[in-house]
């Protein structure tokens, strides 16, 4: 074969098998296997339209509407009375004399938020700080409707409130869904009325779950970029079946699209206790507790983050009662396995009060099951302790220790009464490159009990030079730590 023919062969070739590709890509190839590039070009995962989802729910979606009476002056005066963090200005005086009963004069002070009716006799969900301290309360539906509302029941821990609007309508109700099933990443819609704006609706996907943000013990919360802003709080978050997962209630206010709700199932006990007593009520064992650190794990003999420390049991209380001590390791009520304070928090909060609940401990590694009557749980709750004070002491691992005594308790800035106290620590010693700081209280070392100085002298010379050191130290604003060195 010459060469022109030889090439005009090679470019025929091409063509068959850029023929081929095309149609084994794009279908066209028959029977042709699929490839992995083909399987990788899907539809587009964006909802085509929010608009049946946002029409089918919105009508269950509420304006809330509350007035509080304020006294002051109105918000001009009472900007000037104070200072940003609450002392009084000397200006007072001034202000007084010159307005006189305008000082006392009642403001009212109006404010915005959303909300969404459960079921057909108009019971209403929203968060706790959108009616809180309100005289009056509106609701306005989608239709443009206004009614009264009075307050069923509030719950500052969660955040939430029940309203009842004052009428004899059936009204349209939203359907509650499992936030449970909620993948991150699935799509979501918010309803509500940003800055006063009616019906808004916006969509995003859950960023995550199980947020914590430090405002109460029941943090768990769902984190949405769906466009929340204020005016949003007590909306729903809704997923793509209609279903409501979440409710509206926290923006990052430095963040741009952060925005977190309540989930539902945390919720739905809420609703039914508020409606049906007007006030919740939770389980309370009685300890102080806390996580299981890889420190404290292998100090225990046990596997980290299964379980939680008891680091004090309140006298009295249900815990103490059915014989649970400090340094128990909590890992299972009812069953269920027990991983984080948070987690064990929300357990016993969801067990009647009165119930017995079986709790399962491991104390110096062996698994022990206590019966505990739960007692009704009082966030007020203040528990002191006092024992006598020691002598200090020093030590050739670079520590100084003493007694506690409450001119050494008010230098460290600590509520502890009793116990031994590491009151300085040596540049360069052992105990500094271990971690050990001034103000570390001494619970134990190698597993012994440590109360007094006496105690800690003794079991120092228990430990054979070379030896490993292990304190188990009590440091504020830390908690319970495990520090490792050698003698």
């Amino acid at each position: 074969m010459g060469l022109g023919k030889k090439a005009a062969f090679r470019a025929v070739m091409a063509a068959a098998a850029a023929f081929a590709l095309w149609g084994a890509l794009f279908g066209g190839g028959g029977d042709a296997p699929a490839t992995a590039w083909a399987t990788a070009v899907e539809p587009p995962m964006v909802p085509a339209s929010f608009s049946q989802l946002a029409e089918s729910v919105g009508p269950a979606v509420v304006n809330i509407r509350t007035v509080k009476t304020l006294k002051g002056g109105g918000p001009v005066l009472r900007h000037f009375q104070k200072e940003p963090f609450g002392r009084e200005q000397p200006f007072n005086e001034f202000f007084e004399r010159f307005f006189g009963d305008e000082m006392q004069r009642e403001f009212k002070q109006p404010s915005l938020g959303s909300g969404f009716i459960i079921d057909k006799d108009g019971y209403v969900v929203t968060n706790n700080h959108v009616i809180e301290d309100a005289d009056q309360i509106k609701v306005k539906l989608g239709d443009e409707k206004e009614f009264d509302a009075q307050v069923i029941g509030r719950d500052p821990s969660t955040d939430l409130a029940l309203l009842k609007i004052k009428g004899s309508l059936e009204f349209p109700a939203v359907k509650l869904g499992d936030s449970a099933q909620m993948k991150v990443g699935q799509w979501v819609v918010a309803i509500g009325s940003p800055f006063g704006l009616e019906r808004t609706v916006t969509a995003g996907i859950v960023s995550a779950k199980g947020r914590v943000l430090g405002s109460g013990p029941y943090d768990d919360f769902i984190q949405t970029d769906a466009s929340i802003n204020p005016g949003n709080s007590g909306g729903p978050l809704i997923n793509m079946k209609g279903e409501v997962i979440g409710i509206n209630t926290a923006i990052v206010a430095s963040g741009q699209g952060i925005g977190f709700a309540i989930p539902i199932n945390l919720a739905k006990n809420v609703f039914a206790q508020l409606k049906s007593g007007g006030e919740v009520t939770r389980g309370w064992l009685g300890v102080a507790i806390q996580d299981v650190n890889q420190e404290m794990a292998d100090y225990y003999g046990i596997e980290a983050k299964k379980g939680v420390f008891v680091a004090d049991v309140f006298k009295g209380d249900p815990a103490d009662a059915a014989g649970i001590k400090p340094k128990d390791i909590i890992v299972e009520v009812n069953g269920q396995k027990v991983e984080t304070t948070r987690q064990l928090t929300s357990l016993v909060a969801g067990i009647p009060v009165g119930q017995t609940a079986k709790v399962k401990v491991l104390r110096d590694g062996q698994p022990k099951t206590l019966n505990v009557k739960i007692a009704k749980r009082d966030d007020k709750k203040v528990v002191a302790r006092g024992e006598a004070p020691e002598k200090r002491a020093e030590e050739p691992l670079g520590l100084r220790v003493s007694g506690l005594t409450p001119e050494i308790a008010q230098r460290f800035n600590i509520t502890e009464t009793a116990g031994v106290i590491v009151t300085d620590v040596q540049s360069g010693s052992p105990a500094e490159e271990a971690g050990l700081r001034a103000g570390d209280m001494i619970k134990e070392i190698n597993r012994q009990s440590i109360e007094s100085v006496k105690d800690y002298k003794e079991a120092l010379k228990k430990v054979p030079k070379e030896g490993a050191v292990n304190f188990f130290i009590w440091r504020k604003n830390a908690g319970f730590i495990v520090v490792k060195l050698k003698k």
